[in-house]
């Protein structure tokens, strides 16, 4: 019987899945509109469409991964759940004091802090006291805590967030308000600080409890949603859900702790980026993903994608560990326009799925990037293999009216401003992971995917000063199959502030066994086998009175000395790397431990690619494309699935597939290797 592992990505605009036949390694891929009204629906649309596609049936499923966007947009529209937060007597405003940071560009003056998670008035304070070391000074006042209690069930919350002082150190409290909660309210959904993030720093802890339980709601209605779906169609292969550090957890965990998910899509994007090189043999990257609505990069240095507990979303800091992805808000379907003092702005506003680029013909009236591609002749005039007519005309009127008439330009050099503004963008964002952080984006491979990654990526590496673009197989659907590429995970932190000369090695010890023992319990509820599984210990250390930690990890030993000296070593050589100088003589201290379990689920294997016998087998056209470099040029555009194994391939040229354009500007060259990959040399 056929075993088939399914990866279904969703995407603003496009929801991407990925078939593969575990025996045999066929694939099939589709894309669907996503349904932003009710993600489920393109979900289950999808589903049925590829397992038509490999004429197979829903019991022949063994395994069911999903990106989702859904606690992403909860976040960034404010749509998250009526939600509650209980704290020590006396720290009710901490999430409104903050951290006293503002953005950027905005002035102290005119700057409008914007709403949190949880108004003031669904914020109650109980009486205890937790003091950093964990001892209890004041015990939990009950009685009063039932009222505190009350308070915010009447106000109609649908989920509480327990944040008390120090839970870090000693979660009894925690629990007992817990416990008193669950009496009162059995079904109301809760969250602990002292499970959700076990670490020091009260605004960070309380914020990632507070957008858990903001999020519970709506991500536990999702989920439940998925599963009754899948109940329907007699889906037996378990549900897994991709978490913001590139592994995968069940359905039910990621419903319990929906703030490990806000990374979901963009952190599989990384894990396919990782496999595609790991087939050219390739461990030095950068991602590149651009889809509809944004563009994500992140850096891999030696096959390890860079990660971060320092991250945010919006306006929010999120401790949560997670793989270090810069998004911004550049895609296909950012919106071009003139502003009133008649300069011209890309993004980050978008015209998402619906109505979507004015090419889509589904009512858009704005022009976006897609609209500009098409117009410069870089898109066909049909996606998705004929299923998605171009409107041509539509776009060359709205680029025209909207941008061209009103700066004087022809509507050719109208398109390239669009392009050009947005490409510039992208190499920011490139430069903020990569030469901000100590690294030469040359000494590195672009890695080139998304819907419309390929349209920029050769405008991009040369912006950057990338020399290669690997353009994978399928990098329309890359996220899709990296979350088939991806592992189970867990991980556990906790605060254990050490300084030298007086570390307490016992301490250090217990600490890192107590969390292992956590995470491989973990890994055998998951049934992972043994020869499957990776352990990796981890420190936060700085030097003293730093307001800032950087992780370095190493495997598991019983020479705790040795390793710690090791993470010392190795901190004040990133410390270089990031910020240009060390301190050999200032005392590191370690801050938090950290504990991080993997299991493989299944091996990816990158079938070869037979390709066809001659350049002109492939050569679908000739049609005109512009380029700022020629102007109109007759171009001509290849099938790629035709193109010969490593011919050498000179630009101008196009090549069309099923779910990407790839666009090889002038003077650049590029093969395709024997597993389907392009390999983009750029011109200096």
């Amino acid at each position: 019987m056929r075993e088939l592992l399914l990866g279904i990505d969703i995407g603003g605009t496009f929801t991407d899945l990925v078939l593969v036949d575990s025996s045999t390694g066929q694939m099939f891929v589709d894309k669907v509109p996503s349904s932003p009204e009710d993600p489920s629906i393109a979900f289950f649309q999808g589903l049925e469409r590829v397992l038509r596609q490999a004429e197979a049936s829903t019991d022949q499923l063994k395994q069911v991964i999903h990106g989702s966007t859904v606690a992403t947009n909860a976040i960034l529209e404010g749509k998250g759940a009526r939600a509650g937060m209980v704290t020590t007597a006396g720290f009710r405003h901490v999430l409104e004091i903050a951290r006293h940071e503002i953005p950027r560009s905005a002035s102290m003056n005119s700057w409008v802090k914007p709403h949190k998670p949880i108004s003031p008035d669904r914020i109650v304070e109980v009486g205890e006291r937790t003091e950093k070391d964990g001892s209890i000074s004041k015990a939990l006042d009950e009685a009063s805590t039932r009222v505190a209690l009350q308070t915010l069930l009447d106000k109609g919350v649908e989920s509480i967030a327990i944040c008390l002082l120090h839970s870090y150190a000693n979660s009894e409290n925690e629990r007992k308000v817990s416990e008193i909660l669950r009496a009162m309210a059995p079904g109301l959904q809760v969250s602990l600080s002292s499970e959700i993030l076990p670490v020091f720093r009260e605004y960070e802890r309380s914020m990632a409890t507070v957008l858990n339980a903001y999020l519970q709601p709506k991500v536990s209605h999702y989920i439940s949603a998925l599963q009754r779906g899948v109940a329907e169609r007699q889906l037996h292969a378990p549900l897994m859900i991709m978490k913001s550090d590139g592994g995968v957890v069940s359905a039910a965990e990621a419903a319990r702790e929906p703030v490990q998910m806000v990374m979901s899509g963009p952190a599989a994007g990384v894990v396919g980026a990782l496999f595609s090189g790991e087939s050219i043999g390739v461990a030095d990257l950068i991602t590149f993903d651009m889809g509809g609505t944004s563009t994500d990069v992140c850096l891999i240095d030696g096959g390890k994608p860079a990660k971060t507990s320092e991250g945010s979303i919006d306006i929010f800091p999120i401790a949560i560990p997670m793989l270090d992805i810069h998004t911004i808000g550049a895609g296909g379907g950012s919106i071009a326009q003139v502003t009133p003092s008649g300069a011209l702005n890309v993004g980050p506003g978008s015209a998402g799925a619906r109505p979507g680029p004015v090419c889509y013909g589904r009512g858009g009236k704005l022009p976006t990037v897609s609209d500009a591609n098409l117009v410069l002749g870089r898109l066909p005039n049909s996606l998705l293999n004929g299923g998605m007519t171009l409107d041509l005309k539509s776009a060359r009127q709205a680029i025209a009216s909207q941008i061209a008439e009103p700066m004087g330009l022809t509507i050719e050099a109208a398109a390239e401003g669009i392009l050009e503004i947005v490409n510039n963008h992208m190499m920011g964002a490139v430069r903020v992971i990569s030469v901000e952080r100590g690294f030469d984006p040359q000494d590195f491979t672009l890695v080139s995917f998304g819907g419309a990654g390929g349209l920029h990526a050769g405008s991009v590496a040369a912006l950057t000063g990338s020399r290669t673009v690997l353009v994978p197989p399928r990098p329309g659907v890359l996220c899709a199959l990296g979350l088939l590429g991806s592992k189970v995970t867990v991980s556990h932190a906790r605060t254990c502030m050490q300084k030298p000369p007086h570390i307490n090695y016992d301490l250090v010890a217990s600490v890192f066994a107590d969390l292992t023992k956590k995470a491989v319990s973990w890994l055998d509820e998951n049934k992972v086998p043994d020869q499957a599984r990776q352990v990796r210990w981890a420190a936060d250390l700085r030097y003293a009175h730093q307001g800032f930690e950087i992780e370095v990890d190493g495997a598991p030993t019983s020479d705790i000395q040795s390793l710690i000296s090791d993470f010392f070593y190795r901190f004040h050589q990133r410390h270089e790397q990031l910020y240009r100088h060390k301190s050999m003589e200032t005392p590191v201290e370690i801050i938090n431990l950290r504990v991080t379990a993997s299991g493989e689920l299944i091996r990816l294997e990158a079938p070869r690619q037979p390709g066809g016998n001659q350049l002109s087998d492939a050569l679908v056209e000739r049609r005109p494309v512009h380029f700022r470099e020629t102007g109109w040029i007759d171009c001509p555009c290849y099938e790629r699935s035709r193109l010969p194994v490593d011919q050498v391939i000179t630009g101008p040229a196009i090549i069309q597939q099923m779910d990407a354009t790839t666009v090889l500007f002038p003077g650049h060259t590029m093969r395709q290797d024997g597993f389907g990959n392009i390999l983009m040399t750029i011109a200096p």
